[in-house]
């Protein structure tokens, strides 16, 4: 029997984060409202298949499409989707199944159709319209923390703020653990990102431009390209149709977010 897409656990995980259901009139109440964990399992069947919102099938009982994209929009703009991804990497972090030793950055593309918000001309894609979607890993591959961009802002422009909300927080929102040293590509080349990396105590393993090739970095760096192959896996990342920015963030901390139940509940 196949298995559910929203199991017990995490529907345990994800409940206590959503906002209260609005109170319904005494008289004349309308229609009931879709269940939240059913919209949820749409939402996830939007995200794994790619299909377009309005093409979610009436017989899986989840509403239609628009419902459950309008929970989407409405859970993100509760916060819902970027504290369950600090939830469960503070559940991970628990667990000492964060490994702190060293972090991996690195940056996909997707293609964007129809006027999306947030787009850029791709410069490795003959100028077509995409979006940059930036991560930073755990020496394991756990998604720490994610990102989008125009597909045209320089990757290195991102390592900073990326690595800055990397992780669990504590009460303030400060993170409670830094990389000790983090590993990236030609793109993050810079001496200034080294010396803010430096500032925060953590060590640069950044390749440089016009170098040979063979420096050894891979043996690090290919967690991170792992888990963007499993972010490719949720195939509404891999070509964007939402056309506003906080759906794309939305579908990117929601992703990001599985990965981590994963990992925490790996059966």
């Amino acid at each position: 029997m196949a298995k559910p897409l929203v199991s017990d656990a995490l529907w345990a995980h994800i409940q206590p984060l959503l906002p209260p259901p609005k109170v319904r009139r005494f008289r004349f109440p309308g229609r009931k409202p879709i269940d939240d964990r059913k919209a949820l399992t749409g939402i996830l069947f939007v995200l794994k298949t790619g299909i377009r919102w309005v093409d979610l099938p009436a017989e899986m009982g989840c509403g239609s499409g628009m419902t459950c994209w309008r929970r989407l929009r409405d859970w993100q703009e509760a916060g819902v989707w970027f504290a369950l991804h600090q939830r469960l990497l503070t559940h991970l972090d628990q667990a000492h199944l964060i490994d702190w030793s060293r972090a991996a950055v690195d940056a996909t593309f997707a293609r964007a159709f129809g006027g999306v918000e947030g787009s850029g001309r791709n410069p490795t894609d003959r100028g077509r319209p995409g979006v940059k979607q930036h991560l930073a890993v755990d020496g394991r591959g756990i998604p720490l923390a994610g990102a989008t961009t125009p597909a045209n802002v320089p990757e290195v422009k991102v390592l900073i703020p990326l690595l800055d909300i990397a992780g669990p927080r504590d009460a303030a929102g400060e993170p409670t653990h830094r990389p000790k040293t983090v590993y990236a590509d030609r793109a993050y080349d810079s001496d200034r990102h080294r010396a803010e990396l430096r500032a925060r105590r953590i060590d640069p393993q950044l390749a440089r431009r016009r170098t040979p090739h063979g420096r050894g970095l891979g043996v690090f760096r290919w967690v991170v390209e792992r888990t963007i192959s499993w972010l490719h896996g949720f195939r509404k990342l891999r070509f964007v149709t939402d056309k506003r920015d906080e759906i794309q963030t939305a579908i990117l901390n929601l992703a990001l977010a599985i990965i981590c139940f994963r990992y925490l509940h790996p059966t």
